[in-house]
């Protein structure tokens, strides 16, 4: 099982990197977030989820642990599969999807291909209660939705709007003033 790996990127499509790993290169599918991030010739490292099936072998890459768990806590529920759970964690953040399941929000996941409303639901079914308490934070969910979509109606990338959100304080509440917020700190970063 390949679990980790560092190496320079040789190149970047719109799915995936092609990672040169002691002179072999492997072909790993990213969230379109972390591709977004990532530059050619930049030395990174990632964990990996290695899918075997009958015709293939696929590796699909992530820059922390966070992200890869979550990846296979999707892939453990009948019906999802490697390819389904990369839609859903490229639909929101892993920290809104956690919220989401927490408060059995469906949105986020009706919005990837291939996920209908009966089984988003038994996505929630199957992890809810998987996460801890601080998954259920002050923040509403309806109000880091709004904060995203409002950033995303400005022109910024939905990578840019959740960096932003991400430096936002805890603390502030209400949808308007996150994004306020945002928008000093993206304007900051000019």
């Amino acid at each position: 099982m390949i679990s980790k790996l560092k190496g320079t990127v040789e190149h970047k499509d719109a799915k995936f990197i092609i990672l040169m790993v002691g002179g072999v290169g492997y072909k790993v599918f990213l969230a379109s977030e972390q591709l977004e991030k990532i530059k050619e010739s930049a030395n990174i490292s990632l964990w990996t989820y290695l899918a075997v099936r009958e015709d293939a072998l696929t590796l699909y890459g992530f820059e922390e642990k966070e992200g890869l768990n979550f990846f296979e806590m999707l892939i453990s529920i009948s019906g999802i599969g490697p390819k389904t759970a990369l839609g859903v964690i490229n639909a929101a953040t892993i920290p809104t999807l956690k919220k989401a399941v927490a408060s059995e929000d469906i949105s986020h996941l009706v919005k990837v291909s291939g996920i209908g409303k009966k089984i988003a639901e038994k996505i929630i079914l199957e992890l809810k209660g998987k996460f801890g308490r601080e998954e259920s934070g002050e923040i509403s969910l309806k109000d880091e939705v709004d904060t995203m979509e409002a950033l995303k109606s400005l022109g910024y990338s939905q990578s840019q709007a959740r960096e932003a959100l991400k430096q936002v304080d805890k603390n502030i509440t209400g949808a308007s003033e996150r994004v306020k917020q945002a928008l000093k700190i993206l304007g900051a970063s000019r």
